[in-house]
C-alpha cells in the first residue's frame, strides 16, 4: 500500500531473521503460537487510516446509541441468556476487508463486528517482536491511543481485573490448553497474574463460584470470559457444575451476552458506505436477482464456519431457521500486499476497549490476517507463506 516501504521491507527480509523472531516471540512466555505468524506486518497510509476511522465511527454510531441492546435483544438464542449483563461491552472488534472502490481507491468494508475479546495481549507481544527484528518506519504505530507499552498493559490490567486481586479473577475457556490461540491466554495470564480455567473446573455453590488454586478452594469474583457458546455446547464430554446461565455473584470482564448482541446480527442495522448491504434471510420477500453477488452466513458461528460463498435459491429455501442467517453483499478483498511469490489479501480487525464511564469505546490496537486463498483462514492457505496472523502499522 506504500510501495517504497513495502520494497524496503521485502528487500531486507531474511528467513533467518524471521525464524529468530519466532523463536524470540515463543521464548518470552515459553509458549509457541499454534497458528502461522505472517512474515510481514502491513503498512497502512494515512489516507486509508482516515477511511477506517470513518467506517468505525459509522458502526459505533449504531452500537453506542441508546437502546441498542434492547433493539437487538433477539440476537441472544433461547436458553443462552447470562444474568448480570453490563451496560456496554468491555471488548469490541470491527473486522474489515481491504477492498477497492469504483474510483480505484483502497477502502475498508465491514465484514463482522464482535462484542468479544480478541488477542489483546498477543498483539502487543507481536508488535515488540517485529520491531526487534525488522525495520518499522518512524511515525508508524500499531496502536491508536498514544500509549507506551507499559501504559497499554496497565490499561488492560485495570480493565480485566476490575480492581480485584488476581487470585480472585480467572480467564475462563473451554479446554484452554487445546485452543489454537492459546498463546494469547498464556501471555494474558502471565501479565495479569491470573489462571486459565476450564469451565469444567468451576464450582457453583449457593450462588458463589470457586476454583482450585494450588490446592486451595478460591472464590471467583470476576471472569475474563473467552468461552464461546457454540464450542461449549459441542463439548458434551465436559462435566460442568456451572453453565454460565445460572445466577452467580460474579463480575464479567466481557459479559457473554455481548458476543451475540454485537455480531453478524448487528450488520442489517448499520447503514454506511463502508458496510455491505446485509439482510436477514427471514426478511427477504424474494432472493436478489444477482444472488451470485451475495454470501450466506449463519448468525451463530465462529471462525468462518458454515459460510456459504456460493448460495443458490434452493439453499435459501431449504434453511430450517432462516431467521438465523444473513445474506450479505460480497466484498472483494483486493490482493494488495506484495510478497515474494504472489500478492496477499488483507483483513483488518480494529480492537476497542469500552471502559466504564466512557460514552464510547476507545480504539487501542489492531490485528491483521493475510490470505492468498478464497477466504481468510488456515484451511484456505495451507502450504503458503507470508499469510496468517500479523498486525498493521498505521501512518500517524
Amino acid at each position: 500500500m506504500i510501495p517504497d516501504i513495502r520494497q524496503r521491507y521485502n528487500d531486507s527480509f531474511t528467513n533467518e531473521a524471521y525464524q529468530a523472531m519466532i523463536a524470540w516471540l515463543g521464548g518470552q512466555y515459553n509458549h509457541d503460537p499454534k497458528f502461522h505468524v505472517a512474515e510481514t506486518p502491513v503498512f497502512f497510509p494515512r489516507a486509508f487510516r482516515d477511511r477506517v476511522f470513518a467506517a468505525c465511527e459509522d458502526v459505533l454510531d449504531v452500537i453506542a446509541a441508546p437502546g441498542y441492546a434492547e433493539r437487538v435483544a433477539a440476537a441472544i438464542p433461547p436458553g443462552e441468556f447470562v444474568p448480570g449483563q453490563n451496560e456496554h461491552p468491555l471488548f469490541l472488534q470491527l473486522d474489515f476487508g481491504v477492498c477497492r472502490a469504483e474510483d480505484g481507491t483502497v477502502v475498508p468494508q465491514l465484514v463482522e463486528a464482535q462484542g468479544f475479546p480478541s488477542l489483546y495481549h498477543f498483539q502487543h507481544l507481536l508488535d515488540r517482536s517485529f520491531r526487534r527484528f525488522f525495520p518499522v518506519p518512524k511515525g508508524f504505530s500499531a496502536r491508536f491511543d498514544g500509549s507506551t507499552d507499559e501504559e497499554y498493559l496497565e490499561t488492560l490490567r485495570g480493565a480485566i481485573l476490575g480492581g480485584h486481586a488476581p487470585e480472585h479473577v480467572v480467564l475462563l475457556e473451554v479446554d484452554p490448553k487445546a485452543q489454537t490461540t492459546r498463546i494469547d491466554l498464556v501471555v494474558a495470564c502471565a501479565e495479569l497474574g491470573i489462571r486459565e480455567v476450564c469451565i469444567s473446573e468451576l464450582e457453583l455453590d449457593a450462588g458463589v463460584l470457586y476454583y482450585d488454586r494450588d490446592g486451595e478452594r478460591t472464590r471467583v469474583r470476576r471472569i475474563y470470559n473467552r468461552v464461546i457458546f457454540d464450542e461449549l455446547k459441542a463439548r458434551t464430554d465436559l462435566r460442568r457444575r456451572f453453565n454460565m446461565i445460572e445466577v452467580a455473584d460474579v463480575e464479567w470482564a466481557g459479559h457473554p451476552n455481548w458476543f451475540f448482541l454485537i455480531s453478524k446480527y448487528s450488520l442489517p442495522f448499520i447503514r454506511s458506505p463502508y458496510v455491505p448491504e446485509t439482510t436477514f434471510v427471514s426478511e427477504l420477500d424474494h432472493p436478489p436477482v444477482n444472488l451470485a453477488d451475495y454470501v450466506l452466513k449463519p448468525l451463530h458461528s465462529f471462525a468462518g464456519m458454515g459460510v456459504n460463498l456460493h448460495p443458490t435459491e434452493s439453499d435459501l429455501r431449504d434453511l430450517e431457521r432462516p431467521e438465523h442467517f444473513i445474506l450479505q453483499k460480497k466484498v472483494e478483498y483486493v490482493p494488495i500486499v506484495r510478497t515474494p511469490d504472489e500478492m496477499a489479501r488483507v483483513e483488518l480487525r480494529m480492537m476497542y476497549l469500552w471502559l466504564p464511564g466512557n460514552e464510547r469505546p476507545t480504539l487501542v490496537n489492531n490485528l491483521v490476517r493475510l490470505s492468498k486463498g478464497e477466504m481468510i483462514g488456515v484451511r484456505y492457505n495451507k502450504g503458503k507463506t507470508w499469510v496468517g496472523g500479523t498486525l498493521g502499522y498505521f501512518e500517524q
